[in-house]
């Protein structure tokens, strides 16, 4: 069945903070990765919390960037086949560099079987994640033994 649409989601947690502060840096990124010169529009919500939007004939890209919370919401949305939202998704993982990210992936526009309308939803964990959070499970356990 042919679909008219594809639409991919990244929540990006416990992002470096380093590269959330500055909103230039994030829209240059955007830019060099897209190719099609959109008009990227930023708004500064509050001092811990922007949104940078961007709209262009084939679909639009939209960012939330919570300061405080390391914290990135992502939505892309493109109407073509040839484009490709992952290519865009790695260059703003590696942008932000992430500790953990929950991507969806839909389908939109598809007139298939209605069971079929399920979003696909990946989790990936950056394997310093996954160690910090093994040692601290083993220094807790090893507590919990010394203390009984």
């Amino acid at each position: 069945m042919k679909i008219l649409a594809r639409q991919l989601t990244l929540d990006l947690y416990n992002c470096d903070t380093s590269r959330l502060s500055n909103v230039d840096d994030i829209k240059d990124t955007l830019r060099s990765v897209v190719g099609r010169v959109p008009r990227l529009c930023s708004e500064v919500i509050n001092e811990s919390h922007c949104s940078i939007v961007g709209a262009f004939a084939e679909g639009h890209i939209a960012l939330h960037v919570y300061k405080e919370l390391r914290y990135v919401a992502v939505d892309i949305f493109t109407c073509i086949e040839s484009d490709d939202v992952e290519e865009l998704a790695k260059v703003i993982r590696k942008f932000f560099r992430p500790d953990k990210i929950k991507s969806t992936f839909l389908k939109r526009g598809d007139f298939g079987l209605e069971r079929e309308i399920k979003p696909k939803i990946k989790v990936r964990v950056a394997p310093l994640r996954r160690v910090k959070n093994a040692g601290a499970k083993v220094v807790r356990k090893l507590v919990r033994r010394n203390n009984d």
